[in-house]
């Protein structure tokens, strides 16, 4: 008998799939990222954590930078809707892109060289080429002849304004007042200063849009509606 064994031909198709050789589909590019990854990580005290923590911090400096900023409340000028301590959200992208700063909105802006050397919040009453006045014979401020009725957000107890003026507002700035005019000092106390207490659009730095501390008092600000109402610039069109 012979009893040789005779090699005989395996069949290729009962391979273990495991064998297969697994192509390289990343391509260099993949491979070049994944190594600076992995070069920085070793490089960083605490590695990957580190390196989390850092792409984090970057990711909230720009955001800080170039979309939403938070705002601490100095002062009672804005009160009741904003109190002493109150943190605030700053839309910086709402006036970018052509947009531009509306009767009624609550804006942060840099008050250097105008107010002061600070960043300050008021209430926007008056835009370019409005003729804004104070007051009518019912105390109230008027916006191109048109009268505001404030009482949804001035302060309770104080008028519209002590201090009579009449002020045409120039094309690119805007003319602002606190909520709670008895303490604020804003566009009127400034009227004989640089820029006549006038604020430029481009030092506009966002709209106040959310309430965001303390939680209780957590608020989105609206525009209010009695602004809506102001007749038109005289000689504008559209």
């Amino acid at each position: 008998m012979d009893t040789e064994a005779r090699p005989t031909e395996r069949d290729r198709s009962s391979r273990p799939s495991g064998s297969e050789e697994i192509p390289d589909t990343q391509g260099p590019e993949g491979r070049s990222r994944f190594a600076l990854v992995s070069w920085i990580s070793e490089w960083l005290p605490g590695g990957r954590i580190s390196l989390s923590l850092l792409i984090c911090l970057l990711f909230l400096l720009l955001l800080n930078t170039f979309v939403v900023q938070p705002f601490q409340i100095p002062s009672g000028s804005m009160e009741n809707g904003l109190r002493i301590g109150d943190r605030v959200l700053v839309d910086k992208l709402a006036y970018r892109f052509g947009a531009r700063p509306q009767r009624g909105d609550v804006v942060v802006f840099d008050g250097t060289g105008y107010f002061g050397h600070a960043d300050y919040i008021k209430r926007v009453v008056g835009v370019g080429g409005d003729h804004v006045v104070c007051c009518d014979k019912d105390g109230r401020i008027q916006v191109n002849g048109g009268s505001v009725d404030e009482s949804t957000f001035l302060y309770p107890g104080d008028s519209p304004s002590t201090v009579p003026f009449d002020v045409r507002v120039p094309e690119g700035t805007v003319f602002v007042m606190g909520d709670h005019r008895g303490i604020s000092s804003d566009s009127r106390d400034h009227l004989g200063s640089p820029g006549g207490g006038m604020i430029p659009v481009d030092d506009v730095i966002g709209r106040a849009a959310w309430i965001v501390w303390p939680a209780g008092h957590l608020t989105r600000l609206q525009r209010p509606g009695a602004y809506a109402r102001v007749p038109a610039v005289e000689g504008a069109h559209g």
